[in-house]
């Protein structure tokens, strides 16, 4: 399998990243190493390897969230503009807006 540049095009709009047609030939070369890596690596046999061979029949160590409370030296408010529930709000990006909807 491999990626053509329209693919790398369309998928770089979408991530509203700009990139020139020099790096975007190179992306493309870049994917389509990779999917073809991937399609190498399916071929390998993993009859009666268990799924969870890396993690461990339990998965990864945890640690017990402990420990008193983070105390602010100034409020919130002094923060950040705007809050609810204890929690920052961040404003939207200009980049994010739908044009269709902003006046």
């Amino acid at each position: 399998m491999s990626v053509s540049l329209e693919e790398v095009r369309r998928i770089a709009a979408l991530a509203r990243l700009e990139l020139s047609s020099e790096r975007a030939q190179v992306a493309a070369g870049e994917l389509s190493t990779i999917l073809a890596h991937m399609e190498v690596l399916t071929e390998v046999d993993t009859e009666g390897v268990s799924e969870s061979l890396a993690l461990g029949v339990v998965g990864p160590a945890t640690r017990v969230d402990e420990g008193p409370p983070v105390v602010l030296h100034a409020s919130i408010s002094a923060i950040a503009p705007e809050s609810r529930d204890g929690f920052f709000l961040v404003p939207r990006l200009a980049t994010h807006e739908d044009p269709e909807t902003t006046t």
